[in-house]
């Protein structure tokens, strides 16, 4: 088992940044992919960046260039720093694991809300 928890979520103007963190515990070793996901207002959950345990990193289109995914192997924590925030990256963030024998894991979430 592997449990994910999300933080650094809140409030930011368009232009601002933020840092998302996930902290795993638990069978962290068998984590091979990391991602992040988010969902806006009835809109599904969309894949935003994944790093692999080899430090493969992929981002969607929409964040490219903006946003990088990271980790500390020591902290079991993957971050998410967000740049250039714009209003349409309002969403809950979510962040899900994918260990061996494609077991998946999800944090809890974690809002961001980009005023204009």
């Amino acid at each position: 088992q592997v449990q994910l928890v999300e933080s650094g979520g809140g409030v930011v103007q368009a232009g601002g940044s933020l840092r998302l963190s996930c902290v795993a515990s638990g069978s962290t070793r068998s984590v091979i992919v990391t991602a992040w996901y988010r969902q806006g207002p009835g809109n599904q959950r969309d894949l935003v960046a994944f790093i692999v345990s080899d430090g493969t990193t992929n981002y969607s289109d929409s964040v490219k260039s903006r946003f990088t995914i990271s980790r500390d192997n020591a902290k079991n924590t993957v971050y998410l720093q967000m740049n250039s925030l714009k209003p349409e990256d309002t969403a809950v963030y979510y962040c899900k694991a994918t260990a061996s024998y494609n077991r998946v894991y999800w944090g809890q979430g974690t809002q961001v809300t980009v005023s204009s």
